[in-house]
């Protein structure tokens, strides 16, 4: 890729365009010069000084033609096998060996490296061997081709060389010139790049002393560069990051390693009336210079500075807030224990005493009376169920709920749970159905959390059913997981609301005018007990039609084996999982 020049605007590549345009102009101006005196040997008999000439007029205007038609690789071959031509000429004519069309002819490779590619070098030096070989066999022989007298075959030697020598001296001078400025832009450019990027740059000599400092770094260290130097830069760094400094300057400037390291260096502020240091947070990058002298045992290190106080002050913050929101949910994980515990002592006193009153144990009751203790009775449960998600709910978040994996029959927990929620479906009207696939293995996982997470299902689709609805368990095989699924046609959900399952404390119906009792614990608590068992939970709803939310739990437990697990291909695509948003406690987790 062609490098700009800086100044002129242009390029090396535009400079051998143009040299090769200016090397046709030489040519043809020389040939034209010759011309006169090359007709006059031809009408007193000698033919090779007009040869040349021709040659060299009709090469000129050829090449100077190409290079118009932008054929430039072309017109620099034109130039190389002219010169080849012209000393082959000369070589016939003259029966020496060592004579002037061989010194013409070693002109091409000269010129082919200055303005051609490596192919036409690769044969400009090819065909000097065929010369050279012709010339070998003119003077093994001592015969002339063309037989010219001393003094023409001279004067047209003469000739060739000058336009030879022309050719090269000014391609030389123009590439020269050329890389030249080309090595002057790029110096410039790279002063110019370290003197303003944003990062300190300081270039240390093989020594360690400071060879230069950019201006970027007085704003960065809050004084002049020159003040930098000596033991100045090594004073402004913190006493306790001095050895690590040490040892990483160590590495770049003797074993030649890059290396990266943060510290805490001085900043100067002249403004500032207190005496006391101020420290900023600075990433320094360490690169050694290797190459200049491969026997050497120490190197030149270039050490680039950048402020990252704002970064590690963030970062502190996050820290900061980290742990104080750990705080929070461990006191709030402890809170919701206690108050459990506290509350579910007087809570089982009223539910059992209510119930005492309810059957009469303690004495008949009016019908009023009788009433009120139902009321009471209802009411209790109610409080210890909420109490007993709230433990549950705190056991799962502060990663204490044990999962006690065992094998067992899957489908003989639906009975028990439907009994469980009869009252309540007999209270909606809502009829319970079973879908079970036949032959299913057994499951290996904790039934107790099986059953919650079934009951909590079945508690939900019957609360959000409509009079006269249907809510169905169905239990099938899919893979290597059991799927749970527990659908209804009721109210459904809307795609927002979807996408919060397993949050704790939401319901779609939030507000003081809601609909549905609850405390929005059930569905988290499902999902909690579903992550403890490596498990999957996902829900696809309609706002009326239905919902049904699925559960996928690995049938040999939370680790599974496929030694003992068959792979199953399935004859239909599943639908795609629901995305599986986080747990709200990411550090049950990492425990």
């Amino acid at each position: 890729m062609p490098l700009t020049v800086a100044g002129s605007g242009h390029r090396p590549e535009m400079l051998r365009r143009k040299t090769l345009a200016n090397n046709s102009r030489i040519l043809i101006l020389l040939s034209s010069l010759a011309m006169p005196f090359a007709i006059y040997g031809l009408i007193v008999g000698s033919a090779v000084p007009f040869a040349i000439a021709a040659m060299a007029l009709a090469g000129g205007m050829t090449t100077l033609t190409l290079h118009q038609r932008n054929l430039f690789d072309e017109s620099a071959a034109g130039q190389v096998y002219l010169l080849l031509a012209m000393g082959c000429i000369l070589t016939l004519a003259d029966a020496q060996f060592a004579d002037a069309g061989l010194a013409v002819a070693t002109m091409a490779p000269i010129l082919a490296s200055l303005l051609g590619h490596g192919t036409l070098r690769r044969q400009s030096w090819i065909m000097l061997a065929g010369v050279i070989g012709l010339a070998g066999v003119s003077a093994a022989f001592a015969t002339s081709v063309f037989p010219v007298d001393g003094t023409t075959l001279m004067l047209t030697a003469a000739g060739a060389f000058l336009a030879g020598v022309a050719l090269i001296a000014h391609s030389s001078n123009r590439m020269n010139t050329a890389y030249e400025v080309y090595d002057k832009a790029q110096l410039t450019m790279y002063r110019h790049l370290i003197e303003h990027v944003q990062d300190g740059v300081v270039r240390f000599s093989a020594d360690g002393e400071i060879l230069l400092a950019s201006r970027s770094s007085e704003q960065l260290f809050g004084c002049r560069r020159f003040e930098l130097s000596g033991a100045n830069l090594g004073e402004r760094l913190h006493v306790l990051d001095r050895p690590v400094y040490l040892t990483a300057f160590a590495d770049a400037n003797q074993g030649g390693k890059a290396r990266v390291i943060e510290v805490r260096m001085r900043q100067d502020d002249p403004r500032a009336s207190s005496a006391v240091p101020k420290f900023i947070w600075v990433e320094i990058s360490l690169s050694p210079v290797v190459g200049l002298d491969a026997a050497a045992t120490r190197h030149e290190v270039v050490a680039l500075f950048r402020d990252v106080t704002s970064r590690k002050d963030n970062e502190l913050a996050m820290l900061e807030a980290r742990r104080s929101a750990e705080d929070a949910s461990s006191a709030k994980s402890r809170f919701l224990a206690t108050i459990g515990h506290e509350l579910r002592t007087p809570l089982n006193a009223v539910v059992g005493f209510s119930e005492m009153m309810t059957s009469n144990i303690g004495g008949d009751l009016s019908p009023t009376h009788r009433e009120y203790a139902g009321l009471i009775h209802q009411s209790g449960k109610h409080l210890l169920e909420v109490v007993r998600m709230l433990l549950d709910m705190s056991r799962i978040e502060a990663g204490k709920f044990e999962v006690q994996t065992e094998p067992f029959v899957a489908e003989d927990a639906i009975q028990p749970c439907y009994k469980m929620v009869e009252a309540m479906a007999q209270k909606q009207d809502v009829r319970l159905a079973t879908d079970i696939a036949p032959n299913l293995p057994m499951l290996v996982a904790d039934e107790r959390a099986f059953r919650q997470i079934l009951l909590n299902l079945l508690s939900n689709a019957i609360k959000f059913s409509h009079p006269g609805g249907r809510v169905t368990v169905s239990l099938k095989r899919q893979g290597q997981c059991l799927n749970l699924s527990v659908s209804d046609n009721g109210v459904g959900m809307a795609p927002e609301s979807l996408s919060r399952i397993g949050e704790a404390f939401f319901q779609v119906q939030d507000g003081l005018a809601r609909r549905y009792e609850g405390t929005g614990l059930g569905l988290s608590i499902v999902k909690g007990l579903v992550d403890l068992h490596n498990g999957t939970l996902r829900a696809m709803s309609e706002i009326g039609a239905g919902t049904t939310v699925t559960v996928l739990l690995p049938i040999n437990g939370p680790a599974i084996k496929n030694e003992e697990t068959a792979s199953i291909t399935p004859f239909r695509k599943e639908p795609a999982a629901a995305p599986n948003h986080p747990w709200q406690d990411e550090k049950r987790k990492a425990q």
